[in-house]
């Protein structure tokens, strides 16, 4: 490297920055940096114009400054423009999109992806995860979508079942997901209930209530997962449990029942129980079948296997979910806890580490890698 070369070029470099209208100071910072850049490019690949080179450089190196200067001061222009800290408005735009997004010209599970993407913020992955299917078709589905509508006037709002359907995804994905979503799709459930007298809507927020006054209990000072079991219950939110029983029992009062109601009235056993071990597992089956009888989804008869499993034993659990097919998610880990409790160490300790191979999630599929590492420790000894 001539470094006596860099000296001599370094002022009749700066003076051209210069003139093409560079401020002293950047000039001489760009210049610094082409000179640095020619330090370790050159002597692996010297230029044939020295000169020319550096001020390519340093022009390049001076724009992006200027660039960065410029992204910058825009970002600390917006931030003056924030409104100043204090409580939210009572009510905004945001459920009002929710309703536009599910147009009626969309099939309710189309309109249910379009909005998770548009307005709930959920990337294709976490939306397609949510719908059991591979990320390239929920990709196309969300695409034609957007087709569909891009013509059309939104002054037709979709129904109240495909709104509830969006919000309960939303709220599942802040709930176990990588996104911190629950606390919205609360607030913007408590605004559609205040809005609309519907039993699904009170079941829905009952759900949301129930699952959330359980959050802090959900994960260990370290971040671990911590199974409903384990949880410390004395941890849990019994004033969000007291409102959500009570938005749940005026609801079920209507006699229209449906699969959020449904849903509510098992968290709601979860929440009453005093321990674990005083779970009414039978009234829980009893409501997954109610469930199953409203939804019959793969994920319903899973979760109905699990209790199954702790109503009547591991083998009945065992065979509820032998009619279940072996892709679902979380399938493997259900049948790891099923065979566990039914004394199968090893096939126990396989499933785990096949389930955590598949987790959604980091903190899941720790969770998993840990169970299986126990149940192999157990085995060797």
């Amino acid at each position: 490297m001539n470094e006596a070369l860099l000296r001599s070029l370094t002022p009749s470099v700066l003076a051209i920055l210069v003139r093409r209208g560079a401020d002293f100071a950047a000039a001489e910072d760009a210049v610094q940096d082409a000179l640095v850049e020619a330090v370790r490019v050159w002597p692996a690949d010297p230029p044939r114009d020295a000169k020319g080179w550096l001020v390519t450089v340093a022009w390049r190196r001076f724009l992006d400054a200027t660039r960065a200067d410029a992204a910058r001061r825009r970002r600390e222009d917006l931030v003056d423009e924030e409104p100043t800290p204090g409580p939210a408005p009572a009510v905004d735009d945001t459920l009002q999109l929710y309703f536009l997004c599910a147009h009626p010209s969309l099939t309710p599970s189309s309109a249910v992806a379009l909005t998770l993407r548009a307005v709930g913020g959920l990337t294709t992955h976490q939306i397609a995860q949510a719908y059991l299917v591979p990320e390239a078709t929920m990709a196309q589905r969300i695409s034609r979508a957007k087709r569909t509508v891009s013509g059309v006037r939104f002054d037709q709002p979709g129904d109240v079942a495909t709104v509830l359907r969006v919000l309960y995804l939303v709220f599942n994905e802040g709930y176990s997901g990588d996104v911190d979503l629950a606390a919205e799709a609360i607030r913007l459930t408590r605004q559609l209930a205040a809005a609309i007298d519907h039993p699904e809507v009170a079941g829905l927020l009952a759900l949301m209530l129930l699952h959330h006054a359980r959050r802090a209990a959900r994960t260990a000072p370290d971040g671990g997962l911590v199974p409903l079991a384990e949880q410390d219950r004395g941890r849990w939110d019994t004033e969000s449990i007291a409102e959500g029983v009570e938005i749940l029992q005026a609801a079920l009062a209507r006699d229209r029942l449906g699969e959020f109601q449904a849903q509510a009235a098992i968290a709601a056993l979860h929440a009453d129980a005093p321990t674990a071990e005083k779970t009414d597992w039978v009234q829980i089956v009893e409501w997954y079948d109610e469930l199953a009888r409203l939804i019959d989804s793969p994920v319903v008869r899973l979760n109905r296997a699990v209790a199954v499993g702790e109503a009547d034993g591991p083998r009945a659990g065992l065979a509820a979910l032998a009619a279940l097919d072996e892709s679902l998610p979380r399938r493997a880990a259900v049948a790891a806890y099923l065979h566990e409790r039914d004394g199968d160490l090893a096939t126990a300790a396989r499933l785990y580490a096949e389930a955590a191979q598949k987790a959604p999630n980091l903190a899941e599929r720790d969770h998993l890698t840990r169970q299986a590492a126990r149940l192999n420790a157990r085995g060797c000894r």
